[in-house]
């Protein structure tokens, strides 16, 4: 399923599942996707979280507060995507695929998060001012500099 992700795509999906290992949630929720992000530092969506004045701590913080406490049950093996995360995976290749990328990368997915309504990340996302015509905007913007870049 993952084969069309770029490397940081890949990265973040396997930050998010630490995440979710790390607060003992048997689960990989939109939070732990975020989080997963965050962790991406030097990356093109937190770039763009930058230029809509959100910082990583901020973003880090609320999701601490709005996360549901882990059970102490230790998970082994696969931890199961919710709905809510498959769908914001369904999003990026759709949005990949409206942008005519043949490649779904870390920016993909943070719009993806955005435009999953219900999860606890779009509504934190949304809450502190990233909306989907920005992101997306300032995706395209700033992937267009990095092509001229030749990076």
């Amino acid at each position: 399923m993952f084969e069309k992700f770029t490397e940081r795509g890949r990265k973040v999906i396997i930050y998010a599942r630490e995440e979710a290992e790390k607060r003992q949630n048997d689960y990989l929720g939109t939070e732990h996707l975020l989080l997963g992000l965050l962790r991406e530092e030097d990356s093109l969506p937190m770039v763009i979280l930058k230029k809509m004045g959100l910082s990583a701590e901020e973003l880090r913080m609320e999701v601490e507060r709005n996360l549901p406490t882990g059970s102490n049950i230790l998970t082994f093996g696969d931890i199961p995507f919710t709905p809510r995360a498959k769908k914001v995976l369904e999003l990026a290749v759709e949005e990949a695929r409206l942008l005519g990328h043949s490649y779904i990368g870390s920016e993909h997915l943070l719009i993806g998060l955005i435009r999953e309504e219900a999860g606890i990340a779009g509504k934190i996302l949304r809450s502190l001012g990233a909306n989907l015509l920005g992101v997306r905007q300032l995706a395209i913007n700033l992937s267009i500099r990095k092509m001229q870049a030749g990076t």
